[in-house]
């Protein structure tokens, strides 16, 4: 596959030389983000400078999980808050230019960590463990936003949040299934059963973790951008932070095969912090009762579990482009067995 595939340069250039008002648009470069499993990422670059642009992956997508409208929305929402996002430049709802709505945001430079940090970057302990408290603390800010005073009060529907998610990612896997799975099925089960009460809402990420920010190039503990706001809404905070367990591995927990299995081996570096010390913090940021944080932390490993089995059946498809997806399905079923876990206080 072509890496424009999905943006060609041919109509990507005029097109933003007329919305963004600047000819020298048309003459531009397209290059595909490398990294991303979901929503496909472009870096266009040219005499009038670098803009990101963001468009649901090809082929057949599940409803409502690739929303650029919603990125659009939130980001240029949270522009001067205390939560840094990039600059929403432009949003295209009509599906002939490119094949599906897309929007476009200015260009963030900074490390984007996956599985390794720069040469050079962060080496000594006290480094990462700011990155991890900022990482923290950003998202504790996003979850004090003033909805009201942001205009989002009519962002999402927060009554009834944690059953209509689940009912909304028991969806999403019985949509994508390429093969049956009775683990995933009893852990969606056993989520229902249990749903806890939730807090008062929030703006909510939905995806928050370290890999989906960017990180300033200099100043290892300062975030510039949080990035991937697709499944933002209104609802129950803890939520982004049991997803983000689901990713965290910090040293301690590196002995448990689950974790090593589930987590990013990043986060397990000397300096990083373990999940009880990232609970800890967040807790005096926000002053929030975690006590039913487990179960934030199984439906996270399930909902995970669907992203993965959606990947899957669209990379069998040929809808995916880009490299890194051979072996992704391996992660199911340790998420699977991870949720349940969590859900018996075995972790």
């Amino acid at each position: 596959m072509q890496a424009t595939q999905g943006a060609p340069r041919a109509i990507v250039g005029p097109y933003l030389a007329a919305a963004l008002g600047d000819e020298r648009w048309s003459d531009c470069t397209v290059e595909l983000i490398s990294g991303g499993k979901s929503n496909l990422t472009y870096r266009i670059a040219g005499p009038a400078g670098r803009v990101v642009l963001r468009r649901p992956p090809l082929g057949n997508v599940l409803p409502t999980a690739h929303d650029m409208s919603r990125e659009h929305t939130i980001i240029a929402a949270l522009a001067g808050s205390a939560v840094p996002v990039p600059v929403a430049l432009h949003l295209c709802t009509d599906p002939a230019v490119l094949g599906a709505p897309f929007h476009v945001m200015s260009y963030v430079d900074g490390p984007v960590v996956r599985a390794a940090f720069p040469p050079g970057y962060a080496d000594r302990p006290a480094q990462r463990r700011a990155i991890a408290d900022e990482l923290v603390d950003v998202l504790a800010r996003l979850h004090a936003v003033d909805v009201d005073a942001a205009g989002l009060s009519g962002f999402g529907h927060p009554d009834g949040f944690l059953a209509r998610q689940l009912r909304r990612w028991t969806g999403q896997w019985e949509a994508s299934r390429a093969a049956a799975s009775p683990t995933l099925d009893a852990l969606a089960a056993a989520l229902a059963e249990s749903l806890p009460d939730s807090p008062a809402p929030t703006v909510v990420h939905g995806d928050y973790r370290l890999d989906n920010t960017v990180l300033h190039p200099e100043i290892p503990g300062r975030i510039l951008a949080v990035l991937d706001w697709e499944m933002s809404t209104l609802g129950d905070p803890l939520a982004d932070l049991g997803l983000l367990l689901v990713y965290w591995q910090g040293p301690v927990d590196a002995g448990n095969p689950l974790a090593v299995q589930t987590g990013a081996a990043l986060s397990a570096l000397p300096g990083f912090p373990n999940r009880a010390q990232i609970c800890a913090r967040y807790a005096e940021r926000t002053g929030r009762d975690l006590s039913a944080l487990p179960w934030y932390v199984a439906f996270g490993c399930f909902k995970l579990a669907v992203v993965v089995a959606g990947v899957v059946a669209r990379h069998r498809a040929g809808a995916m482009v880009g490299d890194g997806f051979e072996g992704i399905g391996n992660a199911l079923e340790p998420l699977v067995l991870r949720g349940h876990a969590e859900l018996a206080g075995d972790l």
